[in-house]
């Protein structure tokens, strides 16, 4: 058996009977438990996001506004998992699958609104910047320094090591297939593209994700209605299809296939659950350094990014393959991830001819591009977390993050991709822990935000300008 072989059999086994059922299952309890704000708020956060894109809201260097970090949440959620991974899961798990991601969904929006609230609540101010996430709620909310330095070692190497390798890796075999251009020209290019905007800082990295990536969710999402309103006449029964093949995948197919309900749920949640990042503890980093008015206000902005990610780019996604006639569910496993890219580009080709395989690349390797600046910035958040915000080591970083791009097109995919699975895995294990511990806290602040609304009374918080320790004011009931 090779490395790989193990490292997949490692990480199969975590996802799939460990993960699967410790995030979805704290998405449904963390759901009951704060009375399902992703119906109830979901909408208002909206408006309240727009309202503050038209007012220009500024915030003091050293910070985010709500829209620059959920720009950057997005960045790093929005990755090449919302192609490749997307139209893996529907053609290992059938049509189905696609109805479960978006339960995993639904579900990840209570997850991901407490890692935000608690991010915001436990963060602090280093040198005049904010900095947070799950390394500092761990420490400080768990009160485990163990824990959280191991959540941080793991969010280094999956982040800033092998998930940039990943992405380099999407990013230069896509566009030598499909433009010709040579793969060192494309890695030194990818190189100094990256260089210049990590050089720049937090500043630079909320300023690129803040213009890129809504240009970029818009162009896929509108290149795929206009693939979904050239079929049109498939559209009602691709909806049928994926409802049937969620419970009864036996009815299309599924029975000769080996397809079951247990396959199609397991490969829609998963791919879901990895694809939003909901619960891995990633996306907490950017919403940590946001400037709001309360910590639930960007709890709210951070289920807008799941909505996003999974609600409208993933499921863009399987309706180009569904209703293009691009769908296989005949795709040996051994093949899946190479077949699975084609598989998509043939739904674009089918619609855009020749253009078609371009314009996907184009947007595979913008959604990786932005994925590697997202997760540099929360490997970073780390890397400060564990030596201090010493500027000699995190310019080491920048470099050391730099160099794994540029390996990460000479090595084997399946083996990245592998190893990016089993640590991303890992790296929700603590994270988790601390979101069951610290539910009631998230609780109590989600029912401070009614009474904040009523009366104004802020949460003391950490700014730019002053450091102070997080209180305890909601440590304990009153």
């Amino acid at each position: 058996m090779s490395f790989n072989d193990i490292v997949k059999l490692v990480s199969d086994f975590l996802w799939n009977y460990i993960l699967l059922f410790a995030l979805l299952g704290v998405g449904i309890f963390l759901s009951f438990k704060l009375k399902f704000p992703q119906v109830t708020k979901l909408w208002g956060s909206m408006k309240k996001l727009v309202n503050d894109i038209k007012n220009k809201v500024e915030v003091p260097e050293g910070c985010m506004t709500p829209l620059q970090s959920l720009a950057t949440a997005v960045a790093a959620q929005v990755g090449t998992g919302n192609i490749v991974g997307v139209a893996t899961a529907i053609a290992a798990g059938g049509p189905g699958a696609a109805l479960w991601m978006i339960v995993s969904a639904f579900f990840g929006m209570s997850t991901i609104f407490s890692e935000a609230v608690l991010a915001q609540f436990y963060r602090e101010s280093k040198d005049g910047q904010l900095v947070g996430g799950p390394a500092y709620y761990i420490k400080n909310g768990l009160k485990s320094k163990g824990l959280s330095i191991i959540f941080a070692v793991l969010c280094i190497i999956a982040l800033g090591i092998v998930g940039v390798m990943v992405q380099s890796n999407s990013i230069v075999t896509s566009l030598n297939e499909a433009v010709g251009l040579s793969k060192p020209f494309i890695t030194i290019g990818l190189a100094a593209i990256v260089g210049v905007i990590l050089i720049g800082g937090m500043q630079r990295i909320a300023k690129f994700s803040e213009r890129v990536v809504p240009v970029m969710a818009f162009a896929y999402i509108l290149g795929s209605i206009v693939i979904i309103l050239i079929n049109l006449d498939a559209f009602l029964p691709t909806l049928r299809l994926i409802f049937v093949g969620a419970f009864t995948p036996q009815a299309i197919g599924g029975g000769v296939l080996g397809i079951t309900v247990q396959e199609a749920a397991r490969f829609g949640l998963a791919r879901g659950l990895f694809s939003n990042e909901a619960g891995m503890g990633s996306t907490p980093h950017s919403h940590a350094v946001a400037q709001n008015d309360h910590p639930a206000d960007q709890g709210f902005i951070a289920m807008i990014g799941v909505f996003i990610s999974t609600f409208l780019i993933c499921m863009s996604t399987v309706m180009v393959n569904m209703t293009s006639g691009s769908y296989d569910i005949t795709i040996p496993a051994s093949e899946m991830s190479k077949s699975a890219v084609l598989m998509t580009q043939n739904g674009f080709v089918n619609g855009f001819g020749s253009l078609g395989g371009i314009f996907l690349s184009v947007s595979l390797s913008a959604f990786a591009l932005t994925t590697i600046v997202g997760w540099y910035f929360f490997a970073e958040s780390n890397v400060k977390f564990l030596a201090g915000n010493k500027k000699f080591l995190i310019s080491a970083f920048k470099a050391v993050a730099i160099a794994f791009l540029v390996i990460g097109p000479l090595l084997d995919p399946d083996l990245i991709w592998n190893l990016a699975d089993l640590f991303m895995g890992a790296m929700a294990l603590p994270n988790i822990i601390a979101l069951f511990a610290l539910s009631g806290l998230s609780k109590r602040i989600l029912e401070h935000y009614e009474h904040y609304k009523q009366t104004g009374e802020k949460i003391p918080l950490a700014t730019c300008e002053r450091p102070m320790p997080t209180p305890n004011l909601f440590n304990k009931k009153k």
